[in-house]
């Protein structure tokens, strides 16, 4: 289903988990659908709020899938952090992060560790290593001062087996423990979609912005002013779509589905 939309699609902003795959497992011929993009002169960039794997990894990952993209075409909430931790500390620092080795990487090579003294803020994203002792040790940071960043707000994460706890989940823990409310860097924030319009050169009314949650991925684009497409693949249904207002502009089963109606 979709609108009727004066949009001249140049470029397209796709999500990776719920569009692209379910974890390990691709959603759709990856390779095929990668190929109908450029074969309509498309450019494409990725963006996406899990924080789990570095832009090196996320290639990587893609490769397995047989596709083949540059660094230039990945953004993620690792970068979108990184660059609002320099914004606030040019000189870098210490930072206490709940999350996984992706975000601490991509941190690391802009001068921001990982440590537990010394702080200049707690950053949490998805952690599929989650610990009491790390929800106990970010808790009394952020008591004692240290200002809570979140790399994302998803509640869930789309997997094979259906949804399992997201990046949100474990923020909400930490803010109920601290009576603080995180600074959210990541979608819904339309900065992660600046960064590609720039990089791509296009302007936000002829990038299509594609995901498959309402509340971050289509209401990122929707702040830009970019046209939107929500795939039911992933986290969102097709009741939950149907009654989003303002609705995106497209809605399909699927990325597959989507590019049919293109």
């Amino acid at each position: 289903m979709g609108l009727n939309t004066p949009y001249d699609i140049k470029a397209l902003i796709l999500d990776m988990d719920g569009v692209l795959w379910r974890e390990d497992q691709p959603i759709g011929d990856l390779p095929g659908i990668f190929s109908r993009m450029q074969s309509r002169g498309w450019k494409v960039t990725l963006a996406t709020n899990n924080a789990t794997l570095s832009v090196k990894q996320y290639l990587k990952k893609l490769q397995g899938f047989g596709v083949s993209l540059s660094g230039e075409q990945i953004v993620n909430s690792s970068q979108a952090v990184a660059q609002y931790l320099s914004q606030h500390y040019p000189s870098g620092g210490n930072v206490y992060v709940i999350g996984e080795i992706g975000l601490i990487q991509t941190l690391s090579e802009c001068n921001f560790h990982h440590s537990e003294e010394n702080v200049l803020a707690v950053i949490v994203a998805m952690d599929r290593h989650l610990t009491y002792e790390k929800l106990r040790r970010g808790t009394l940071l952020v008591r004692s001062g240290a200002p809570l960043i979140g790399t994302n707000p998803d509640r869930t994460f789309p997997t094979p087996e259906g949804l399992a706890p997201g990046a949100g989940a474990i923020l909400a823990a930490l803010e109920t423990a601290t009576s603080v409310q995180a600074v959210i860097v990541g979608k819904p924030s339309p900065e992660m979609y600046k960064v590609a319009i720039k990089r791509m050169k296009t302007s936000p009314t002829s990038t299509l912005v594609v995901g498959d949650r309402l509340e971050t991925d289509i209401v990122g684009g929707q702040k830009l002013g970019c046209p939107t497409g929500l795939v039911l693949s992933g986290v969102t249904g097709l009741e939950a779509a149907q009654a989003w207002k303002p609705a995106p502009d497209w809605i399909a089963p699927d990325l597959t589905a989507l590019l049919d109606r293109l």
